[in-house]
């Protein structure tokens, strides 16, 4: 078997959701995977297993000379794969042809295009930071044409942030784990359960969701929000003094946690602004809703309404509050039998195109072919 590094730019003790099925299981069975993660807590080199180590952040730009040193012999890999770091890319391509592996950078989330429009919702963007930006892309572009592959998460992101990469493109979309799927738990209230997860601030714009649901006749509802930003949230929430008994806010701590919430929900929110960094990928917080066969009403967008169809495995709705409104107004008088029903049919159309498993056999074959 041919041996893959991965190098992310995750820390050790945050979410790997992504990472760990695609990964750490189901490409472990077409060639041996080696990952690195990154600790801003310890000082020394630690092997977490055989295949996964972790290194302090002091040593990322001079990550290769400090896994050589720790015996992670550089010259056994075949592929050597960096997640979204450039810096580190540039050191992983420096030494290409002393080592001859074959390069692949991955462009999971546009990080620093969520910056900048953070920053503009914020008010907090000069020209100056506008012209840096675009010589960031320019930079980036031109050292990415300089690996064997590119794996940005959907071609829609490829075409929207780096449209002058030219190189070998793959495809690489998250997905989920086939073999941890969650029973829903169906309540025995009457009231319909919403659930929303994720991060909350000025871009997501949520108060445009909450502002949907003041407007919402019948009161035979409830919403639990579950967020690391859950200040943010109350002080959202309070905004609205006819929601405030009507809404739950948690801050799950593990993902465990928040799949067990979620399984006791009847419909997932994943309603955001559609604008490139939310509508060219799929939200991860959709694919932990149809892991328990939770159905979702999402934002009508070209990448979305690929994915599923409007009231046969999620609901579709325009950003805009009075639709929100009656979407969330049409959910709720659907039986429970009716929202589950959707649930498992949007649980299985990802099966069968969104499945890591396939997803692993798909990315294998091709960094084969590079």
């Amino acid at each position: 078997m041919k041996k893959l590094l991965y190098i992310t730019d995750q820390d050790e003790y945050v979410d790997h959701s992504f990472i760990a099925p695609l990964f750490e299981t189901y490409l472990k069975k077409y060639m041996h995977v080696d990952i690195v993660y990154f600790t801003e807590f310890k000082s020394d080199f630690e092997r977490k297993d055989a295949h996964r180590f972790t290194v302090p952040s002091r040593y990322k730009n001079v990550l290769l000379d400090e896994l050589n040193r720790n015996n992670v012999s550089m010259k056994s890999y075949d592929y050597v794969m960096v997640r979204n770091n450039i810096d580190i890319m540039k050191q992983v391509l420096k030494e290409k042809d002393k080592y001859r592996y074959k390069t692949a950078f991955r462009l999971s989330f546009p990080k620093r295009t969520n910056k900048m429009q953070s920053d503009i919702a914020k008010g907090e963007v000069s020209f100056f930071n506008a012209i840096t930006d675009k010589f960031k892309t320019k930079t980036e572009t031109k050292i990415i044409n300089m690996c064997d592959a590119f794996l940005p998460t959907s071609q829609s992101m490829h075409e929207e942030f780096l449209p002058g990469v030219n190189t070998k493109t793959i495809i690489c979309p998250p997905g989920i784990d086939p073999n941890i799927l969650h029973p829903n738990i169906q309540h025995e209230g009457d009231e319909k359960r919403f659930f929303y997860a994720g991060t909350l601030d000025k871009i997501r714009e949520f108060e445009t969701v909450l502002e949907a649901f003041s407007k919402v006749a019948s009161d035979s509802w409830r919403l639990c929000i579950s967020t690391r930003d859950s200040q943010y949230a109350l002080e959202m929430v309070r905004k609205y003094k006819n929601l405030e008994n009507n809404i739950e806010i948690h801050r799950a701590k593990n993902k465990d946690e928040l799949l067990d919430l979620i399984a006791k929900a009847d419909i997932g929110v994943a309603l955001l602004p559609n604008i490139p960094v939310y509508n060219t990928s799929t939200p991860v917080k959709i694919l932990n809703y149809y892991s328990s066969a939770v159905p979702c009403i999402m934002t009508n967008s070209g990448h979305t309404n690929q994915i599923f169809t409007d009231c046969k495995d999620a609901w579709f709705c325009q950003f805009e509050t009075n639709d929100i409104k009656e979407k969330i107004e049409y959910i709720i008088s659907l039986s429970k039998e009716e929202i589950a029903d959707v649930g498992v049919k949007g649980q299985k159309r990802l099966l069968d195109i969104r499945n890591y498993k396939k997803i692993a056999e798909d990315l294998a074959i091709q960094l084969e072919a590079l």
